[in-house]
């Protein structure tokens, strides 16, 4: 899999040079040292009891710590009728092969600098290292074939790697590169240098946020009238992005193979004004295994110089946090669900915090650690984070935990400190206990808006039709909020107080979405509608009921927010906003029997109607008798929360 592929594919083969010919330069290094190994472990089966070079200082130096079998070609080698056995031959082989292909590259595959020489000599040598894979060992001519330095007989493994070398020196030179900033600039024009600048300030500015991850490698040359950067992103040979600047215009081509991050990118350059078109999935031959991946394309049209370096700047700062984005949101799932996963990262990039020192710092492992920290009857064993939280309180502890990990690795503090102030965090979470409030004031805020429309009906503002529909659809929403409490209750025990006054809370939308009910089939009643002294009473007792509902969530706000702890005001807040729901009530009871009074006194001569109004009145009454019983309630739950006695 190669990225560079995706950049060809995105038809931008200019770029690709300077960053072959570093990939090439390191491949290099990597093939001297596969040829040292072979010597070394033909030196050592020809003297076993002699002494061993360490390898271990080389194969860190070239980023090949994971690559043991380096060490254990040279130990596990040995002699048998003058052939080399080498029971890793195959992976070196294999790593030969590869690294040869990488080094010729810039020599042999690309259109207007390929040797034809070079180019035959490489397959050559493919082929002859193909045909070595089939055999047991390495014969004395095998090894002269791959060794050899002089050129006093036929070609040789190591005088191909060294005349590739000399062509790669030589082709750099020419190609006079320089450096702004840390990109890679050839053949540029000097209105290009404050562009690339703008460009590395913004990438400077978030870069550190990868920590040691790859990636984030820029180049950039001039084609014409427009200047192309491109930037590597990570190690994934999907994931590319490609940037072309002409005049005040900047045109961007991304690739990715996940749909979900190509999203999430999307989005953040969205909010700096970007427009994009997204294309089918595509797939390219030999890359990313032939799986499709996501191509689109992004403009911005700047009125000026300055807003120009603005956007290269915005896309630049953007860029490290789609680095193992795909990763970080995996992680996160096993505590809450996909979207909430994607707006805490998506919060992260917003505040320039990231996920990678998260990642780095633990990941996952941080949050079952301080789950099972805290107190026993908090978390039990196959619990989800926002299962016990809820989903605002877990986005925000989680969202809380990646800042926290950053400045803390941006500061070069231990891990383990990380993990001790993630215990610390989710214990400070546990201690205000507010998240159980957040299904009740999502349940209040259904019934506020059944209550709402009711009046809205009564007064003649809504279709009777529109007005039911929408009726029934919160109801079952309020139901949903109470079938959500008690499979919380189911398992954990704390939540059972809750699922009580959910219960009492229940009956009003039951009772509210009942009246709306109630009044639509009042609407099919040969008059079609109440008289207006009829209407008058009833749209009061709704009124009623409105304003003891809004009273009830504002009591419930303050009650999140209430302890042992709190200021005396908010007690008497509370203890008044009670009272005027209690006082609700009673004034429900008064109103209802003046309606009935007026009901009787209008509707006297017609029973369909008399009958539907009246159960209209006695429906809204009960409403605000549920409302009485949900008053108490909540009172004996914040005197408990308070350490009072009710």
């Amino acid at each position: 899999m190669e990225k560079e592929k995706a950049v060809a594919s995105l038809g931008k083969p200019t770029l690709l040079l300077p960053a072959w010919i570093k990939a090439a330069l390191r491949a290099n290094d990597r093939l001297k040292l596969y040829l040292s190994v072979l010597q070394s472990a033909l030196q050592h089966a020809g003297n076993p009891a002699g002494g061993l070079h360490d390898w271990t200082h080389e194969i860190a130096h070239l980023g090949l710590t994971n690559a043991l079998w380096i060490k254990d070609l040279v130990t596990t080698s040995y002699l048998q009728d003058e052939i080399l056995i080498v029971p890793n031959l195959g992976q070196w082989l294999g790593a030969l092969a590869a690294d040869l292909s990488l080094m010729a590259r810039p020599l042999c595959d690309l259109d207007g600098h390929r040797d034809r020489t070079l180019s035959e000599r490489r397959d050559h040598w493919l082929r002859r290292i193909e045909e070595m894979e089939s055999e047991e060992g390495l014969d004395p001519q095998a090894l002269g074939d791959l060794t050899r330095g002089d050129r006093r007989g036929t070609d040789s493994f190591h005088l191909l790697v060294m005349d590739l070398h000399r062509g790669l020196n030589a082709m750099a030179v020419e190609l006079s590169t320089e450096d702004i900033d840390g990109a890679h600039v050839w053949q540029i024009d000097d209105q290009d240098r404050p562009l690339i600048e703008a460009f590395m300030r913004g990438l400077s500015r978030t870069a550190p946020l990868k920590f040691n991850h790859p990636g984030l490698d820029t180049a950039a040359t001039r084609n014409g009238k427009t200047l192309l950067i491109q930037n590597d992103i990570g190690t994934n040979d999907a994931h590319v992005l490609v940037i072309e600047v002409e005049a005040l215009k900047i045109s961007l081509t991304y690739s990715d193979l996940h749909p979900a991050r190509f999203d999430f990118f999307k989005q953040l350059l969205e909010r700096h004004g970007f427009s994009w078109d997204v294309f089918s999935p595509r797939t390219t031959e030999g890359l990313n295994q032939g799986k499709p991946y996501t191509v689109g394309h992004a403009e911005l049209d700047a009125r000026d110089l300055a807003a120009l370096l603005q956007g290269l700047e915005a896309v630049a700062s953007r860029i490290v946090f789609v680095i193992d984005w795909n990763r970080a949101r995996k992680r996160l799932q096993p505590f809450v669900r996909k979207s909430v996963a994607i707006a805490v990262l998506k919060q992260a990039a917003d505040e320039d915090v990231g996920h990678m020192a998260w990642l780095l710092a633990g990941g996952e492992k941080l949050v079952f650690e301080a789950m099972q920290s805290v107190d026993g009857e908090a978390f039990r064993i196959g619990d989800r984070l926002d299962q016990v939280l809820g989903d605002a309180a877990a986005q925000d502890f989680l969202s809380n935990l990646l800042r926290l990990a950053s400045i803390k690795l941006r500061e070069q503090q231990p891990a383990a400190l990380v993990a001790d102030e993630a215990r610390l965090l989710l214990a400070r979470v546990l201690q205000r206990r507010t998240f159980e409030f957040d299904l009740l004031a999502e349940h209040a805020a259904y019934c506020h808006a059944l209550a709402q429309l009711l009046s809205e009906l009564i007064d003649a503002r809504l279709p009777a039709e529109e007005a039911t529909q929408r009726a029934k659809e919160w109801e079952r929403k309020a139901d949903q909020v109470l079938t959500e409490a008690r499979r919380r209750a189911e398992r954990q025990p704390r939540w059972l107080p809750m699922v009580e006054l959910l219960d009492r809370m229940d009956d009003i939308a039951d009772d509210l979405e009942e009246a709306t009910f109630v009044y639509s089939m009042i609407q099919m009643v040969p008059s079609n509608s109440l008289p207006a002294t009829v209407a008058s009473v009833l749209g009061r007792l709704a009124d009623t009921t409105l304003a003891a509902i809004q009273d009830q969530i504002k009591a419930i706000e303050i009650a999140r927010d209430m302890s042992d702890h709190s200021e005396s005001t908010d007690s008497d807040v509370f203890l008044q906003t009670l009272w005027r729901i209690l006082r609700a009530e009673r004034v429900c009871d008064e109103q209802l029997r003046d309606a009935r009074k007026e009901i009787v006194r209008t509707l006297g001569k017609h029973p369909p109607l008399f009958a539907l109004a009246n159960e209209l009145a006695v429906t809204i009454e009960r409403a605000s008798d549920s409302l009485l019983s949900v008053g108490y309630g909540l009172r004996k739950l914040v005197f408990k929360k308070s350490g009072m006695s009710a």
